[in-house]
């Protein structure tokens, strides 16, 4: 009753389009979660994502959940996720996702995720890596362990948002080391993040982790724009 009480007054309402939700409801409501524009790049060999990474690095499968356009419902999902302190969102998208993820065969043999670190001084003003909370749902839908001491971001690298495609590598090139990796040995690792655009940031972590021996690499983020 008293959880009722205060959903009334204070009513949780959806990311993506901010109605309210009903009671089996969390984060996004049905009518979104089931008309947001999804990729299905999971199911796409040869994908656009991949595509991105050919000649680059070798990422075996890459896929994002979302299409990202600007001024969209998804825009609108990852401002609240990101700067509005909608921690549960992340979570509640990883779930989604992993279950989806799970079902593909070229997903369905990871052994570890990996979220793409921010620096301490970042997740110190903002709180929480919103990559980390994707990757805790991913977690629990996928029945796979989350692993978030891996990869460690030793620089504070400017935002990517308003940068060139040569600037984003330049801004990112070297920013991440490597701790308590021993055990990766020849594991399958999915490394997620929550937007891949020119996939900067993704190819230099995924150059990191090319340091462990016979290591395997997928991708997976929240949403890819495309722009």
């Amino acid at each position: 009753m008293l959880k009722d009480f205060f959903a009334l007054i204070y009513p949780k309402i959806c990311a993506a389009c901010g109605k309210s939700l009903f009671k089996n409801e969390q984060d996004i409501c049905t009518f979104c979660h089931f008309h947001l524009p999804k990729t299905n790049f999971h199911l796409d060999i040869a994908n656009p994502i991949e595509k991105i990474f050919w000649g680059r690095i070798n990422i075996y499968s890459a896929a994002a959940y979302y299409k990202f356009g600007k001024g969209g419902k998804v825009q609108h999902i990852m401002h609240q996720l990101k700067y509005k302190g909608q921690k549960e969102l992340g979570i509640t998208i990883g779930k989604f996702y992993g279950y989806d993820l799970k079902k593909s065969e070229r997903f369905n043999s990871i052994d570890i995720i990996l979220p793409v670190p921010l620096h301490p001084k970042k997740i110190k003003k903002r709180g929480y890596n919103q990559s980390a909370l994707f990757a805790q749902g991913l977690s629990q839908s996928m029945n796979v362990p989350a692993n978030f001491n891996v990869l460690s971001r030793s620089v504070n690298s400017e935002t990517q948002t308003k940068k060139s495609r040569f600037s984003r590598w330049q801004n990112v090139e070297t920013i991440f080391e490597l701790t308590n990796s021993t055990d990766l040995e020849g594991k399958h690792i999915l490394l997620v993040d929550d937007v891949i655009t020119t996939g900067a940031t993704i190819e230099s972590c995924a150059q990191t982790l090319q340091q462990i021996s016979d290591v395997k690499i997928s991708v997976a983020t929240i949403a890819y724009a495309n722009y």
